[in-house]
């Protein structure tokens, strides 16, 4: 949940990001697909940060679950980039407490990590750089 402030600038991270993710287009038809759509804003009004979390990472789960069922290995990879990439840059987009990324969204990545590790998986997908 964003401090004052960083509602507005962690939503205008997330056009940019899908605005960078568009000039690659052709490199998955996957991302294409999520890309070419504009992005779900949903509107429930959760009681708590823990619930707002666990709603999040069930959705995540889902997805995961469905890629799974009919994505590639490398589409896959690519989602969970993509998802980590954009966490990462709303994360940054309003600093908190003079730090580009608080504890609480270091723990959020962290979480969003494992809810794109399929059961079995070693590493996480790959992860976004920082900066």
């Amino acid at each position: 949940m964003a401090s004052r402030g960083g509602t507005f600038r962690e939503t205008l991270a997330v056009a940019k990001a899908y605005t960078e993710a568009r000039s690659q287009h052709g490199a998955s038809e996957l991302l294409d697909e999520l890309i070419s759509a504009k992005p779900k804003v949903e509107h429930t009004r959760f009681h708590s940060y823990a619930e707002l979390k666990e709603h999040a990472l069930g959705v995540l789960g889902q997805a995961r679950t469905v890629l799974a069922a009919k994505a590639t290995a490398q589409e896959m990879e690519d989602y969970g980039a993509f998802v980590l990439t954009l966490a990462k840059k709303v994360a940054e987009a309003h600093s908190e407490h003079g730090q580009a990324v608080s504890q609480e969204e270091e723990a959020a990545l962290a979480d969003i990590k494992a809810a794109l590790m399929t059961p079995g998986q070693e590493t996480s997908p790959a992860t976004p750089p920082t900066g």
